[in-house]
């Protein structure tokens, strides 16, 4: 059981990671389709949804969803939900995309008592 707890934790640190770096420019690095399929793997691996399903849940809804997980496992879930909602925003701008990105990097930082300036700094930008 501890192994598969320590499996999940590492698959939504790598799709945090693979996030942070299409958002910092990494998109031209690479073929857009790859880019695309894993992408879509690392949805399907995390959430067992696609995007397009997530991005339709409410923000309550996706705290459940969390809620459901283990507790150790919400820090990284709130840092992805963050990320992933921050660059499907910057991608295609949606004020409902940048609301929920802006509302789970706030719970991010609240819970983690980390301070990250990366975060505040897109926090900020999610605000104007």
């Amino acid at each position: 059981m501890i192994h598969d707890k320590d499996y999940l934790i590492r698959i939504v640190k790598q799709f945090s990671e693979f996030l942070s770096k299409m958002i910092l420019g990494g998109k031209n690095e690479g073929d857009l389709t790859e880019l695309e399929r894993v992408f879509d793997t690392n949805m399907r691996d995390t959430f067992k949804i696609s995007f397009e399903e997530l991005a339709h849940k409410s923000t309550e809804e996706i705290l459940a969803m969390v809620s459901e997980k283990d507790t150790a496992h919400h820090i990284p879930y709130f840092e992805l939900l963050g990320h992933l909602f921050y660059f499907k925003n910057k991608e295609n701008p949606n004020p409902e995309f940048a609301a929920k990105a802006k509302t789970f990097y706030e719970t991010y930082l609240e819970k983690s008592g980390i301070f990250s300036m990366p975060i505040v700094s897109r926090i900020n930008e999610l605000k104007t």
